[in-house]
């Protein structure tokens, strides 16, 4: 609406000054003519530099996330550095346990991200902030710019599980050829079961006794906490 005023304005103004031949008539209507286009004009410059006639409005969304990996005991977060500098990133996930795509945050100036550890469920809270149009007059006014709905920010708060694996994309490569590889699985495997036997052996030694399906607790137990430190020390090796 706001440029058809400004057109009719520009185009009033030619007429009133060429074709009307009472001159005090002409130079009133066409002084009036141009206020009309100058005031349009000055609307349109405030609309797309001050968003004149608009307001921002925030929404909030919460969804849950899926671990990356396939392994139920390794459940992880992904993230890919943007540049170098590693200022940003852009997270990696699931939506479902069985999505066949994954899914990242999105990778603009106006995202920002920001990772929380916690104890719940792991899921992301999403506030998205949108310029709109501040009534039915103002979309009337200014709707043909289409400004409404446009972003201006959108922040990303991913809260992680305590027991997930937040690591970028490379380390995640390193992590899975690591794993892949047979002399470190044999080595693995051979300082498990020492652990294990260590641990029962202890076990055994305080309670002389211990029954076979006590034993088989303490063993599976001690596999556990063996592999969870296992990990631990991968992790922190790549992440060196």
């Amino acid at each position: 609406m706001i440029l058809l005023t400004l057109a009719i304005s520009v185009v009033l103004s030619f007429i009133f000054f060429v074709y009307i031949e009472n001159k005090p008539l002409s130079n009133i209507l066409t002084v009036i003519a141009i206020l009309g286009a100058v005031a349009s004009t000055f609307f349109i410059v405030r609309n797309d530099r001050d968003h004149f006639g608009m307001e921002k409005a925030t929404t909030t969304t919460s969804q849950q996330l899926y671990s990356v990996g396939k392994s139920k005991q390794m459940q992880m977060l992904l993230y890919q550095p943007i540049g170098t500098a590693n200022k940003k990133q852009v997270y990696i996930y699931q939506t479902s346990a069985n999505a066949k795509k994954k899914s990242h945050t999105q990778a603009k100036d106006t995202t920002h991200n920001k990772v929380i550890r916690t104890n719940a469920t792991t899921h992301m809270v999403t506030k998205t902030t949108r310029w709109q149009y501040k009534n039915n007059a103002s979309k009337l006014w200014f709707g043909i710019a289409d400004e409404g709905h446009k972003l201006v920010k959108r922040q990303n708060t991913l809260y992680v599980n305590k027991n997930w694996l937040v690591l970028s994309t490379t380390q995640a490569k390193a992590l899975q050829k690591k794993m892949a590889n047979k002399t470190y699985q044999a080595q693995l495997k051979a300082q498990g079961k020492a652990f294990v036997t260590k641990q029962v052996m202890a076990a055994m030694k305080k309670n002389p006794t211990m029954s076979k399906a006590a034993q088989a607790k303490i063993a599976k137990q001690a596999q556990a906490e063996f592999q969870a430190q296992a990990l631990k020390k991968v992790i922190d090796d790549i992440q060196k």
